[in-house]
């Protein structure tokens, strides 16, 4: 799983900066940088602030996170498919 990878993917599908993000999660640049390089795991909590601040539902990074033997028994085709459109869903910046 790399979390951070889908936090960056996320934040850029939304249009966001490192630094509107950590305003709107209550989290620092610094932090979401190591976050997002995987030197950091963050917890729930952490996690919740960041799906709320990006305003997508947790479930949605949490996919976008699996790596390809988290998805066993779903085909390569499939998992791309819905990646494209989770990714298309959470859209450009809704404000």
């Amino acid at each position: 799983m790399n979390i951070g990878r889908a936090i960056k993917l996320c934040r850029n599908q939304k249009g966001f900066t490192k630094t509107k993000l950590a305003e709107n999660s209550g989290l620092s640049v610094s932090y979401l940088t190591l976050l997002e390089q995987g030197k950091r795991d963050p917890n729930l909590s952490t996690l919740e602030k960041i799906c709320l601040a990006l305003q997508i539902p947790s479930t949605v990074l949490m996919f976008l996170a699996a790596d390809a033997d988290e998805k066993a028994g779903m085909s390569t085709e499939l998992s791309e498919k819905l990646s494209a459109l989770a990714l298309s869903a959470i859209g450009g910046n809704d404000e």
